[in-house]
């Protein structure tokens, strides 16, 4: 059967129908046929739409270098965008119902939009017919590709699929082990001590460096993180609670902690640092402690772009990574992305779209990634030597994954988030006062949830 008639009949079952499936009640938009569609002998290019950051040349680097050996007519494309522009360069174009991408790379909190409004195609079916579950971690593809979503770190195995994932990441701390000593702190309150210490012990060394942005989800992430360690909860997701959760006690403590203890250990003008703020710092020697992505982190070790060595042993010498410490919690953030299929891209693009998620989940696919520089999720790949031996920071991801905590996956998302952002930027810059700024948080971000009819 041609491939279009094979998608065509998908579509209109509007739940699959495939092994393995279902209930096609619970199905929301279009669905993607569990079975991949002739593929086409004609020169095809496959698009991505990313945002501007090295995980996203190095994924079209790999694919071309590594897929087109199974499938010489087909070009990889990443089109990046700004990072702060790339929720709405996706959205633009989903409510337009065209786009110029294949393949969407969503955060785990764009899924329920893009489900809701029939943005992204379901794929349950094709996951269940094509893909190793068992292979991973249930929270990994609970985050990057299931809809609803729970706080529950499972995955719930009748809930649909929309995505699979791309690229894992989590937080690590880079402290400079040449001025703290080679062993990171171990909790919170202990690295807070341990970065002013360093920052009166050298100066013109800022104590921290970390995110504070008013864009993307910069500043609110920090906050998160905070919240997490010290015991508090950003809502309440079976009541639809976020008023009196988020701003409660613990809420309350990790504001203070984070704008009058952290705050004050940090570079002047660094109000608005995100990703390349703090690797900048970090390799000019400006800062004791630091906080970013992992998947941001590998250019720390290029002495092209560090004042810190002439070689990446040397770089070594005085940078270490970790886990996050502990406090109340041993909670950290999930970071990373899952791919997702454009409803509106045409029939031969969408089974090109499937055979790559199938290829690229596979295990020895998911080494080689590794190997390249990626962040798998595939359990089998995590413990590999390839992943583990590739970068210093890989470990502390291996080592993230059970601690992971993700923030509100719901359609109102974009507007939660940027409340968030801009509340946690006015208290760390000084135009809002924390405590006015965490109520301001709590209450309009329960506005947006109520206004919407509640979840």
């Amino acid at each position: 059967m041609a491939a279009t008639t094979l998608f065509a009949l998908a579509l209109a079952a509007c739940g699959g129908g495939g092994e393995g499936s279902t209930d096609d009640a619970d199905a929301e938009g279009p669905v993607a046929p569990a079975t991949i569609p002739e593929l086409t002998d004609e020169p095809l290019e496959l698009s991505f739409i990313w945002f501007e950051w090295p995980p996203a040349q190095l994924l079209e680097d790999f694919a071309n270098a590594e897929y087109t050996k199974e499938r010489p007519n087909v070009t990889i494309t990443v089109n990046t965008v700004p990072n702060a522009n790339w929720h709405d360069a996706m959205f633009t174009q989903f409510a337009a119902r065209q786009t110029d991408f294949d393949i969407a790379v969503l955060d785990s909190q764009h899924i329920g939009e893009a489900v809701t409004n029939g943005n992204i195609l379901d794929i349950t079916d094709f996951i269940n017919e094509n893909i190793e579950t068992d292979a991973y971690d249930p929270y990994l593809l609970a985050a990057y590709g299931q809809y609803p979503q729970a706080e529950t770190g499972q995955r719930d195995e009748n809930a649909r699929m929309y995505g699979l994932p791309l690229l894992g990441d989590t937080w690590t701390m880079i402290y400079r082990k040449d001025l703290i000593g080679d062993e990171p702190p171990e909790t919170w309150d202990e690295m807070i001590e341990v970065a002013a210490q360093c920052q009166e012990d050298n100066p013109g060394v800022s104590g921290l460096a970390f995110h504070q942005a008013n864009g993307s989800d910069a500043a609110a992430v920090t906050y998160n993180t905070v919240n997490a360690l010290y015991g508090g909860n950003l809502w309440n997701r079976e009541e639809g609670q976020i008023e009196g959760v988020i701003n409660d006690e613990a809420g309350q403590r990790a504001m203070d902690v984070l704008v009058n203890e952290m705050k004050p250990l940090t570079a002047p003008g660094s109000g608005n640092w995100f990703l390349d703020e703090v690797n900048a710092a970090v390799a000019q020697g400006s800062a004791c402690i630091a906080f970013n992505w992992i998947a941001a982190s590998g250019g720390l070790l290029d002495p092209a772009q560090s004042t810190l060595g002439d070689t990446r042993e040397e770089i070594l010498d005085k940078l270490g990574f970790a886990t996050l410490p502990t406090q109340e919690t041993d909670l950290v953030p999930l970071g990373g992305m899952g791919m997702h299929i454009s409803a509106y891209a045409p029939d031969d693009r969408v089974a090109e779209a499937l055979n790559f998620m199938r290829w690229f989940e596979q295990e020895d696919i998911q080494k080689k990634w590794a190997a390249a520089g990626g962040v798998p999720s595939r359990t089998d790949a995590l413990e590999s030597a390839e992943f583990l031996e590739a970068g210093p920071f890989n470990q502390v991801y291996a080592d993230s994954v059970s601690r992971q905590r993700d923030m509100w996956n719901v359609p109102e998302y974009a507007r939660l988030i940027d409340i968030e952002n801009t509340n946690v930027n006015a208290a760390l810059n000084g135009a809002k006062d924390p405590q006015t700024a965490l109520d301001d948080i709590a209450r309009e971000q329960q506005s947006v949830l109520d206004g919407d009819g509640g979840l």
